[in-house]
């Protein structure tokens, strides 16, 4: 919006940036934060060295999308990111590897023929038809008719090219969850298009970045929401952290300010989080976040200072994934030797912990565990007449794409138009010039 040359404040009522999406540091403050009887031990080293993401998400990276083009709609944050020069105050790493539970042990996702060959997730015969499956994927291509091979990409479901390349459930579940992330099976039933690019998008970023197809930016996710901050105040933004919220101003139905500590900030419209606004937003679930401090890489993914795990939901009769993400002393956001795990899912039970005992198994030991319960809200209008625009809150998906839709439709009901990739671009080499881009 500040680009866009709107006049913005920041307002928030917390002393740091990003609200739930921020990073706690230093450690003395988590233990604070989910009062926690004790202080952090000795054995977890200097407070100050820890940064924990209350959120645990990861970018979505690809070749094509650091070549600045629209072809896939993944990895929009990276998109966004790199349109708004938001990179230029970040640094990332690349994570190690990408796995997924299967009977109680968990294997490197397999996306490339060569690894679909070399895996231990399936037979022999399931390999060879995995990896004519990849095949098929590696060469389709929307606009050319001869590479469907007998597939209508916008009529055939994905249920059905399953069928023809006779992949069995493990493999399906692996590949709808692991590789295309969706959260549940309603994929299999509609067109097979989105999800086929999903899986080239995953194959191709793995390939680009070889062992993941994953970002994640060092010190931490709490960098992100400060990198747009920056980037705003560049364009004129004013920021104010612990700056209370007493009332939102209204005149005839529509927005005219925000009250605090006496004074009314005017405005014309208003962008804020469901908690600001209790009464425009329906409870839409629950998400369970466990973040757990580890001594120890995770057993079976080769030692690697970083990870992704995703439980398929049939593996563990569910209707919803459980995903686990974890990062390390590495990535700046931990003690010399520590790790953190974090798993999330939705909530389907009254006994939400029960629900991640499988994550949590995988995990063992752990030293110390912080269990959040979060309500999921969503608005119950679109704004267009209160000119109050709520997002909703983030769910337990380990990537950013449902944020970045919810920002992007916000963005289409305050201005009338789509958000414009080239037209950011633009503007941003008329504020820093060619040279630094």
């Amino acid at each position: 919006m500040s680009v866009n040359g709107k006049k913005v404040l920041h307002m928030d009522r917390n002393p740091y940036y990003g609200g739930e999406s921020s990073s706690i540091t230093p450690l003395e403050e988590l233990y604070k934060r989910f009062e926690l009887p004790d202080s952090p031990p000795e054995s977890m080293g200097r407070g100050r060295d820890w940064n924990v993401d209350l959120i645990p998400k990861f970018l979505m990276a690809n070749g094509q999308l650091w070549d600045l083009t629209n072809r896939y709609t993944n990895s929009q944050l990276v998109k966004m990111l790199l349109y708004t020069e938001v990179t230029r105050y970040l640094d990332f790493k690349v994570v190690e590897g990408s796995f997924v539970y299967k009977g109680g042990k968990i294997y490197k996702v397999p996306s490339t023929e060569t690894e679909a060959l070399a895996s231990n997730l399936m037979g022999m015969f399931e390999k060879r038809r995995f990896r004519k499956f990849l095949v098929f994927v590696a060469n389709f291509d929307e606009n050319d008719p001869k590479t469907f091979e007998g597939v209508d990409p916008k009529v055939t479901t994905m249920r059905d090219v399953y069928k023809k390349f006779d992949l069995g459930q493990d493999v399906i579940d692996f590949t709808g969850h692991a590789l295309a992330l969706y959260r549940t099976d309603d994929y299999l039933d509609v067109p097979c298009l989105e999800t086929i690019n999903r899986i080239k998008l995953y194959s191709e970023s793995l390939a680009r970045y070889g062992k993941s197809p994953y970002l994640y930016p060092l010190y931490g996710l709490g960098e992100l929401p400060q990198g747009f901050a920056r980037l705003s105040a560049i364009y004129g933004g004013t920021y104010m952290l612990n700056k209370p919220v007493e009332e939102i101003v209204m005149e005839d139905g529509h927005v005219v300010g925000v009250k605090s500590e006496g004074e009314v900030a005017r405005c014309k419209q208003l962008i804020c989080d469901p908690s600001y606004i209790q009464d425009r937003v329906r409870k839409a679930g629950q998400v369970i976040r466990v973040i757990c401090i580890l001594s120890h890489p995770i057993k079976d993914t080769n030692d690697a200072n970083s990870c992704q795990i995703i439980i398929p939901q049939n593996q563990v009769n569910r209707k919803s994934d459980i995903y686990v993400c974890m990062i390390s002393y590495a990535h700046n956001v931990a003690a010399q030797g520590k790790y953190i795990a974090i798993v999330s899912t939705t909530v389907e039970t009254n006994e939400p912990e029960a629900e991640i005992e499988p994550a949590l198994e995988l995990l063992e030991p752990i030293d110390q565990k912080f269990v959040s319960l979060s309500d999921l809200y969503e608005p119950t209008d679109d704004g267009t007449e209160s000119q109050i625009f709520a997002s909703s809150a983030y769910d337990a998906t380990t990537h950013f794409e449902t944020t970045c839709n919810d920002i992007k439709d916000i963005y289409k009901r305050m201005t009338g138009s789509d958000f414009d990739f080239e037209n950011m671009k633009r503007k941003q080499n008329d504020v820093f010039g060619e040279d630094e881009q």
